[in-house]
């Protein structure tokens, strides 16, 4: 996921995300790591606000991360 907006609060943070896209395509050898998510995954928002004021003022747009779906029991 992409970091696409941040908005800054006293004490928090509005962050967000959208699916990685790229607008020019990706190669047919797959060999770029975007297009296997970009193509089961072509489309996608998350937004959080996150209060842990070791990471507030930390994410900035334009930053990538991997989003990990773990089952909670």
């Amino acid at each position: 996921m992409k970091v696409s907006r941040v908005e800054r609060w006293d004490g928090a943070d509005k962050v967000t995300m959208i699916a990685v896209c790229k607008p020019s395509g990706y190669p047919a050898d797959g060999s770029d790591e975007d297009n296997t998510y970009a193509k089961f995954s072509p489309q996608g928002e998350l937004t959080l606000t996150i209060a842990n004021p070791a990471l507030v003022g930390k994410i900035e747009p334009g930053t990538t991360f991997y989003l990990d779906f773990t089952p909670a029991d």
